[in-house]
């Protein structure tokens, strides 16, 4: 079953870039069937009954209904392996 994840930051434009084309090749890599859709903090909440994971470079502003994680990892460069496997523990 295709998984869809969706990969928000404040403006979904800049921090969300750099972790959607991680997450897209994260998933190639590992033979996952995904969608991986950039967007803004403020449009989770509508899209959250689309998705199955939220991967956030910001603080989420509140509880949703599908598991999220935040990947300040992949801006920092610290702690990327463990990130990985955290996502891929989420979809697998």
């Amino acid at each position: 079953m295709k998984k869809r994840i969706l990969v928000a930051c404040g403006a979904g434009i800049a921090t969300s870039t750099v972790v959607c084309d991680r997450v897209e090749r994260l998933v190639k890599e590992n033979n996952i069937d995904a969608t991986v859709t950039q967007c803004k903090i403020a449009e989770v909440g509508s899209l959250e009954d689309h998705a199955d994971l939220i991967i956030s470079t910001t603080i989420l502003p509140r509880e949703f209904k599908i598991p999220a994680i935040k990947a300040t990892a992949y801006i920092s460069g610290i702690g990327t392996d463990k990130l990985d496997e955290k996502i891929l523990s989420y979809l697998r």
